[in-house]
């Protein structure tokens, strides 16, 4: 019984190992020469533009982080918010179009 339970905590881990693994590989952060390249080949919009679009949404709001990543062959920013009431808010915005795809409390 002993053996039966620890191979199902180690069947476990090793799902939760391999969930943790695949989601890493499904989202990859680009750098800075990645989003110049992207950006001089007209792939991506201009960051400057898709912040001002951030910001229209929360007045007053400060910038705490932004990231390029891809994710399945689409280039997101990931936009991090600190509104003026102090709730931080994580924006997801397509690098192609321009358009929000997600917008929560972080």
């Amino acid at each position: 019984m002993k053996v039966f339970l620890l191979n199902r905590c180690v069947a476990r881990r090793m799902a939760l190992l391999l969930l943790a693994f695949c989601s890493a590989v499904m989202a990859r952060d680009l750098d800075q020469d990645e989003a110049l390249r992207l950006r001089q080949q007209g792939v991506i919009l201009p960051l400057e533009q898709l912040l001002l679009q951030a910001m229209d949404r929360y007045p007053g709001a400060k910038l705490l982080e932004a990231e390029l990543e891809e994710k399945h062959d689409v280039y997101i920013y990931e936009v991090e918010l600190l509104t003026p009431e102090g709730v931080v808010r994580e924006l997801g915005i397509d690098a192609t179009t321009g358009r929000l795809l997600k917008d929560k409390e972080d």
